[in-house]
């Protein structure tokens, strides 16, 4: 098997997404491969949007276009570097998580997916699809389901 050479990462900027950038950016630094942090975002209705505008006034930007996903961008880079590693990019685009990540691991050739395991065990991700179910059946590449959740099936309970 050949070396992980480009490894990608999705982050919603969630706590769970975090833990496997934490993950993703220690196998990068391992295998000296390039890390692509990923954040998928949808616009917000316009309607939303001059809502949160009136209510915001000057920080109205923070909830408009990319800007989210830009934030959680900026502090999964900063969890990277913490974590050793070393050729990080970043990438914000417009769409649905699956349909993002699985585009840009084609468009950039990633060697490998790595995503957290939220929403494998619940209800709605058993009716519905989970983002890491989906993107193991709709990605081009290798994926590693990084357990990120606290409890789950099998694990006690601690004291």
């Amino acid at each position: 098997m050949s070396a992980y050479r480009t490894i990608l990462v999705g982050t919603d900027g969630s706590k769970t997404s975090f833990r496997a950038v934490d993950r993703a950016a220690q196998l990068a630094a391992a295998t000296g491969a390039t890390l692509l942090l990923a954040s998928a975002y949808n616009p917000m209705p316009e309607k939303e949007r001059l809502s949160a505008a009136d209510r915001l006034g000057d920080l109205a930007y923070k909830v408009q276009g990319s800007t989210p996903a830009e934030d959680a961008l900026r502090a999964a880079r900063e969890r990277a570097v913490a974590a050793g590693a070393k050729d990080i990019e970043e990438v914000a685009r417009e769409g649905d998580a699956v349909d993002v990540i699985s585009g840009i691991a084609r468009d950039r050739e990633a060697d490998l997916v790595v995503v957290g395991n939220r929403g494998l065990n619940s209800l709605a991700g058993r009716i519905l699809g989970s983002v890491p179910a989906n993107l193991s059946h709709r990605s081009p590449c290798d994926v590693l389901i990084v357990h990120t959740t606290d409890g789950g099936v099998g694990r006690s309970a601690r004291t």
